[in-house]
């Protein structure tokens, strides 16, 4: 049977939830456990698909096409478990369903509350599709305090009512701050923020305190004392030098020791920590320093590459590298600022992306890269811009452009109207724009002795999509007289998946998104080369 952990926050957002959920997992897999982790976001978007970045970070993508947090990202990265569509789900989709149902008659005529049918629909999520699973961590988004949060907390407490103290445990993380003028570790807002979980009838049975300084014995008395929770289940998490350090963080803290403590269960089996120190020692002891500039229009957001910046950590890993990350505003790139705004970048990124704003400067910043052998990775938006820039430039096609920015251009990019998955026909539309992207997994071909074949050193792939718009590949024999070769297609050869430039050191744009794909302990193959290359280039200049 499976054992269920809630956790959730309290006092601000962002202090770690879904790192917090991710360790322990790790952890609870090192000792030869079966996990799974959820994610329950209390806003009212369906999924957040349609959210600006600067609203929510990144929009993560499962391999069955679902949208979801990024905190599912860190779950994959921690656990190497592919989440699914049913690990993210979000008030918006639950009120969705519930009113879909409503209004087929399936209530009977019935009232429609909160209590008992939108509770009910979220222990329905919480339980749904686990097999072997045992344990199930469930991380509650937003923080102890939220009006929109109220619908989720009832229903875990009512969930571990139905399934047994015994087997659900938990957890409520908190911000022990420091105040400089005084010189103390506050206790206070931790203390606050479980009488207001408390007074909804939730008694947290471990408490995780977020905080830059270690956290003295006596301030965990008070913990202990004022919130109800064993000393021994007062944990502290100190802000760590690199993600990759939670787990040891956690289990120095025996966290997991506490869990199991908890459930009662016997388990003598010592987690084997050393992949995690063997990969910190590398992201804190690099032998080198590759600056890599990130050229996008939401770069003031860090989270909104969160998966991008992983995944080239992680190509810097297999280098044994440091990766520098400069982000550059597209919005900001003239041609006459071009060399001051790209000076000792040693590899040029253009990440995925939405809409004519800051497209010019991206494809400046690629036209840059082109002439002057700078290694160059286009993803997805990336890709087509680089389409457009050889388009305008080896082609001549000075009108060259997307349709996704009007009607008044030559579209060597164009909208995907419809597309076949699993013999359904899906259609595109302007009007509904969440979920009609061509999303998740999709099969790709590689073209034999291309470099793209070399670096994956396979025949066919499988990568994350998440785009409306395609390259057309009616110019595909102009470009490659150019040298601009399609180095991988669709498997009906409709859809331009890869290109890449010859002649170049690495030029290559791909319309997936590998970045989801990538973990720490094995790197995604292109970001591996792409860094690689960008070190060459360093050395050469």
């Amino acid at each position: 049977m499976a054992r269920y952990v809630f956790v959730t926050g309290g006092v601000v957002s962002s202090l770690g939830k879904g790192l917090s959920s991710a360790s322990l997992a790790a952890l609870l897999q090192l000792r030869g456990f079966n996990v799974r982790i959820r994610k329950l976001d209390p806003y009212l978007n369906v999924d957040p698909g349609t959210m600006n970045p600067f609203q929510h970070g990144e929009v993560y993508v499962t391999d069955d096409g679902a949208e979801t947090d990024l905190d599912i990202g860190h779950y994959e990265r921690f656990t190497g478990i592919s989440a699914t569509k049913s690990d993210n789900i979000t008030t918006g989709g639950i009120y969705s369903d519930i009113i879909k149902k409503e209004r087929k008659g399936d209530y009977l005529g019935g009232t429609v509350q909160v209590v008992p049918h939108v509770t009910d629909r979220i222990k329905k999520f919480i339980s749904h599709n686990i097999k072997n699973e045992d344990f199930v961590i469930c991380e509650i988004g937003g923080t102890v305090g939220d009006i929109e949060s109220l619908p989720f907390l009832e229903a875990i407490r009512q969930f571990s009512n139905d399934a047994g103290k015994k087997n659900s445990l938990f957890i409520h993380l908190t911000l022990v701050p420091y105040l400089k003028a005084s010189g103390e570790l506050k206790t206070k807002p931790t203390q606050h923020s479980v009488k207001e979980l408390r007074s909804l009838g939730i008694q947290p049975d471990i408490i995780i305190c977020r905080s830059e300084k270690q956290i003295p014995k006596a301030e965990r008395k008070k913990i202990s004392l004022f919130c109800n929770v064993s000393i021994d289940n007062v944990i502290e998490t100190v802000d760590v030098k690199t993600i990759y350090e939670a787990p040891i963080s956690f289990h120095n803290e025996k966290l997991d020791e506490r869990v199991l403590s908890y459930f009662d269960i016997k388990n003598k089996k010592t987690p084997n920590l050393k992949k995690w120190r063997n990969i910190t020692s590398k992201v804190l002891n690099p032998r080198k320093i590759v600056d890599i500039g990130i050229i996008g229009k939401y770069v003031n957001l860090k989270d909104a590459y969160k998966s991008l910046d992983e995944a080239l950590t992680h190509g810097g890993i297999s280098n044994n590298v440091k990766v520098n990350l400069e982000r550059i505003d597209s919005e900001n790139i003239k041609n006459h600022n071009l060399k001051s705004n790209l000076k000792n970048i040693s590899g040029i990124l253009i990440p995925g992306g939405f809409g004519k704003r800051g497209s010019e400067g991206k494809i400046a910043a690629i036209k840059y890269a082109r002439l002057n052998g700078i290694p160059f990775f286009g993803i997805c938006f990336g890709m087509q811009m680089a389409i457009i820039e050889a388009a305008r430039n080896l082609l001549n096609i000075k009108n060259a452009s997307t349709s996704e920015f009007g009607n008044n251009c030559t579209p060597v990019v164009g909208l995907l109207e419809e597309w076949q998955k699993g013999g359904k026909r899906m259609i595109g539309s302007e009007e509904n724009l969440g979920g009609t992207m061509r999303l998740g997994l999709y099969d790709a071909i590689l073209k034999k002795n291309s470099l793209i074949s070399k670096i994956y050193l396979e025949k066919k792939i499988k990568e994350r999509h998440r785009h409306r718009y395609e390259v057309n590949i009616k110019y595909k024999d102009d470009f490659e007289k150019k040298g601009l070769i399609f180095s991988a297609l669709s498997p009906d050869g409709m859809l331009p998946e890869i290109i890449e430039l010859k002649d170049h050191p690495w030029f290559v744009g791909v319309q997936f998104h590998p970045e989801f794909k990538s973990r720490p302990f094995t790197p995604h193959p292109l970001f591996s080369s792409f860094i690689k290359a960008a070190e060459k280039n360093k050395e050469k200049n």
